[in-house]
């Protein structure tokens, strides 16, 4: 029997059916998708994934590889037949390798996000990838889904921090990637296969990451700001002065303030929520202690902003950056929300947010937009709480209408349906309507080649 064996595999602590532990992964966060599983297993190395995996092929079982389980889009949860394997990496959770003088740490899967930061700032480094959940969500799940965060715009997604990669191949294979190399022409770039195919096509157990010299002179503000076509503006003219200094730049609506304010308690609030925009913008690494000032006050005599707070201690700048990372929290609060993880290029933002926002209340009237996110790379989590008073129920089981409204309109901006948090079960549909049919057969034809028999994930992405 396939659970016996199994369970011979990942030894007495790495596996489960218990109804109440195994309740938190089979949903995500905000409860859209629920599943069913035969077992979850925990193994707590890449020979135990293979030999799972290789069992599991032998009786033609699907597998559902699962991290942090922080993914928005049910990328990670198994279907509703109960005969799917859930395969936490939780267990995997070690740093094996760290070299400063290389700028590089090896981890496994399962490392937590934190963890990663956490090691890498004790040996004098930086892990620049950094997002609201990184206290939970594992990095094997961020590079499975080619994760962005806020500091993108200097350093990229997930795919520029991996180095190599390991992976278990869908007939039990292992592909030993871990390389650190900054340079490697010999053939094809196999861990970009990997980075972003949300385990459809192999099963990711550790990877080595670029590391960068640690942060220095951090300057962080929040700025009151028009328009989104003046963040735009003021990302161009930032730039021209701090170029690569500028390592954040996150565009928050009035209302998201305003949520935050209402339902974060102990969360600071420095301004009142008079102007319609903000920008909570971070500087480092700046020789000149006074240059931000400088510009930030020039751009207020500008007129391209308002207002500007400036940090003026490390607990300040968590604060402020505290008011960021807690939105999603808030607006869950708000009652139901249909959240659109879309980019467009950096100099449209404005107009995207200004006809999207047409496009949905022309549609429905009273839906409240709260549109955020990184305008440095164009990504927008252009989210939506239900029209205040609504049934959330009806609300929500409008979603596949609200959403065509929303990837319509990125669609005419060249931008993309999903920017960082991948296509799961959510969006799977839409690629179909979204991406061209040489791309889904080029796609189709990578599935196919490394799983055949579709064990892998099956039912996301495509």
């Amino acid at each position: 029997m396939l659970t016996d064996f199994l369970k011979g595999i990942v030894g007495p602590n790495g596996w489960t059916t218990d109804d109440v532990e195994l309740e938190p992964h089979l949903t995500e966060w905000r409860d859209t998708w629920r599943g069913k599983t035969l077992m979850m297993v925990s193994p707590d190395c890449a020979e135990q994934v293979s030999a799972v995996v290789k069992a599991c092929r032998e009786t033609n079982t699907a597998i559902v590889p699962q991290g942090g389980n922080t993914g928005l889009c049910g990328g990670a949860i198994p279907d509703s037949s109960g005969e799917q394997v859930l395969l936490s990496l939780s267990r995997m959770n070690r740093i094996r390798t760290l070299e400063p003088l290389n700028h590089s740490i090896v981890v496994e899967a399962g490392c937590t996000l934190a963890a990663i930061q956490d090691a890498s700032a004790a040996a004098d480094r930086f892990f620049p990838l950094s997002l609201a959940a990184e206290g939970s969500c594992q990095i094997g799940g961020n590079l499975s889904t080619n994760a962005g965060g806020i500091n993108v715009l200097r350093y990229g997604t997930a795919r520029s921090q991996a180095l190599g990669l390991e992976v278990v191949l869908a007939d039990g294979s292992i592909w030993d990637g871990l390389r650190t190399l900054r340079k490697d022409t010999a053939g094809y770039d196999l861990k970009q296969i990997f980075i972003g195919s949300e385990g459809t096509l192999g099963i990711i157990t550790a990877a080595s990451l670029r590391l960068y010299p640690s942060i220095k002179n951090s300057r962080t503000a929040l700025v009151s700001i028009d328009s989104p076509n003046r963040a735009v503006k003021l990302l161009s003219e930032l730039r021209k002065e701090l170029s690569d200094q500028i390592q954040a730049f996150e565009l928050i609506p009035d209302r998201a303030i305003r949520y935050v304010a209402r339902h974060i308690p102990g969360c600071r609030i420095p301004v009142e929520p008079t102007s319609p925009w903000y920008v909570l913008l971070e500087s480092v690494n700046s020789f000149d202690d006074e240059l931000f000032e400088r510009l930030l006050m020039n751009c207020l005599e500008s007129g391209l902003i308002t207002d500007a707070v400036v940090a003026k201690s490390d607990s300040e700048s968590e604060d402020l950056w505290r008011i960021r990372h807690a939105i999603s929290e808030a607006q869950k609060k708000e009652g139901a929300s249909l959240k659109h993880d879309v980019s467009v290029p950096v100099g449209a933002v404005g107009e995207f947010i200004q006809a999207a926002e047409n496009a949905v209340t022309g549609y429905l009237p009273g839906i409240r937009m709260v549109a955020f996110g990184h305008v440095g790379d164009g990504n927008i989590h252009f989210n939506l709480s239900q029209p205040k008073d609504d049934d959330s129920v009806a609300f929500l089981a409008r979603r596949q209408e609200i959403a065509t409204v929303v990837y319509d309109v990125v669609a005419t901006f060249g931008g993309s349906i999903s920017a960082e948090h991948g296509v799961g079960q959510a969006k799977k549909d839409d690629l179909r309507k979204y991406k061209s049919e040489t791309e889904l057969t080029l796609m189709k034809t990578l599935k196919n080649a490394l799983d055949p028999e579709n064990l892998l994930n099956p039912g996301k992405v495509i």
